[in-house]
């Protein structure tokens, strides 16, 4: 079996319960055609870099699935046929990421220092 990451954005107006129902019946898709969904991350409500059908912004579900390719296939039809879905891209990777971009970003923070301009309270 192959190894994929799947990201879809949908819609704006659904709940964030809908789009983990949305997510969690891509799931059952997949484990019908023998696959398996290795992670499941919800990404939130992001803006758009333009317009997609009239929406401003969507909710943004990334998949890390290992299956073979008749479940992506399978996938991939019913998310066209979904109006739910504005967006999906699935990609064949040789491995997961370790961690999402959120997390990546957390990692990457260091403590700023001060400008050398900016004077303490104890040295004044």
């Amino acid at each position: 079996m192959a190894l994929y990451e799947h990201l879809l954005i949908a819609r704006q107006d659904i709940s964030a319960q809908a789009v983990d129902a949305l997510a969690t019946h891509l799931k059952t898709i997949v484990e019908g055609e023998g696959g398996k969904v290795e992670k499941q991350e919800y990404w939130g409500l992001r803006g758009l870099a333009y317009r997609i059908k009239k929406n401003r912004k969507g909710h943004y579900v990334l998949l890390n699935i290992n299956a073979p390719s008749g479940a992506v296939i399978e996938l991939e039809r019913q998310l066209k046929i979904n109006e739910d879905v504005l967006r999906f891209i699935t990609v064949k990777v040789d491995q997961f990421d370790v961690s999402s971009n959120k997390n990546r970003r957390d990692d990457n923070e260091t403590p700023r220092a001060k400008p050398e301009g900016e004077a303490t309270e104890e040295a004044a």
